[in-house]
């Protein structure tokens, strides 16, 4: 019998692997729907790429990318040579890390408290007044936060005299910013974010909810054994894709609040503002080529340090 039953298998056709064209045909569905975004990514991600060689030359308006002198390297002695390539990179980093981290761990929490709302009138109120602060401009928020803290006539130092207390000078203090810079960011960003999480809980189905009440659960232990874990793939995604501009600094906010305050550059300048102020006089296509590509290097390196180890441990969560 155990012979027959080998013979058996071993006579049993095998499935034919089918080829990336059989492949495409049969889910010609879904690559219709997948064209326009195909294109998209096509034409404004994978057509630019030649024009990385603007780093790696001394641009020529007339003669062109391919037609200026190849220099090499020497685009990228500008950060080099200024002494603060890695004080720049550092910052850069450290305030990214923190944006996302506590940007998506806020964004989480705001997102359960608005599912945990009985009330669908004030939700949607909440939600809007979180949402606002998103659409405000950095200029207006460097503004208001210039109108804050002003040493002169700042809300908060007009508190401080009222109560007898002694003048505070936070543009003169340069060990504050860091803080106040991750809490301005999540005041801006966190209504925004949460949005994405908020739909991730409504798309979780109902009756495991219900389900669960049935048999005594709590509020706190849904959130914990059944939103959370149904939130883990949105956040390990928006992760990975976060950490790939982990590199590039939020330029608009950080000069728009710091400005050129000198006093303050040791903790908060990061590379977008370096480069600004480097070339606002004279400004070269080849040496902000050479930055951006240096960012961008360093993300690819992050991104796909990160996807192997989310590989390792969850598979199903990974990039690729």
């Amino acid at each position: 019998m155990g012979k027959r039953n080998k013979t058996a298998a071993s006579a049993a056709p095998v499935a034919k692997k089918k080829n990336f064209f059989q492949l495409l045909w049969k889910y010609r569905t879904l690559t219709l729907m997948c064209i326009p975004a195909i294109v998209f990514f096509f034409m404004f991600s994978y057509m630019p790429m030649p024009g990385i060689w603007v780093a790696f030359v001394k641009y020529n308006y007339r003669k062109g990318i391919f037609g200026s002198k190849f220099v090499g390297l020497q685009n990228f002695e500008f950060l080099a040579q200024s002494g603060k390539l890695w004080s720049l990179t550092k910052n850069t980093i450290l305030y990214n890390i923190a944006f996302i981290l506590l940007g998506n761990l806020l964004a989480v929490f705001m997102a359960i408290l608005l599912n945990e709302m009985a009330s669908k009138i004030f939700k949607k109120t909440a939600q809007t007044m979180m949402f606002l602060p998103y659409f405000i401009s950095h200029v207006l928020v460097g503004v208001l936060v210039f109108n804050f803290l002003n040493y002169d006539t700042g809300f908060v130092n007009t508190i401080l005299v009222k109560m007898g207390l002694e003048r505070w000078q936070p543009y003169a203090d340069p060990h504050v910013w860091p803080v106040l810079l991750v809490i301005i960011y999540l005041w801006q960003q966190t209504g925004y974010s949460s949005v994405v999480y908020f739909a991730s809980i409504m798309g979780i189905d109902g009756e495991i909810i219900e389900a669960a009440r049935v048999d005594g659960a709590n509020a706190f232990q849904k959130i914990r054994y059944i939103i959370l874990p149904c939130l883990k793939p949105t956040v390990v995604i928006l992760l990975l894709f976060a950490l790939g501009g982990i590199v590039k600094g939020n330029f608009g906010l950080f000069y728009n609040i710091i400005g050129t305050n000198s006093m303050l550059y040791d903790t908060t300048d990061i590379i977008e503002t370096f480069v600004y102020r480097a070339t606002m006089t004279d400004f070269n296509f080849s040496t902000a080529s050479a930055v951006g590509l240096y960012q961008s290097l360093i993300g690819f390196f992050i991104v796909m340090v990160v996807n192997f180890v989310v590989k390792k441990i969850e598979p199903d969560y990974s990039l690729f």
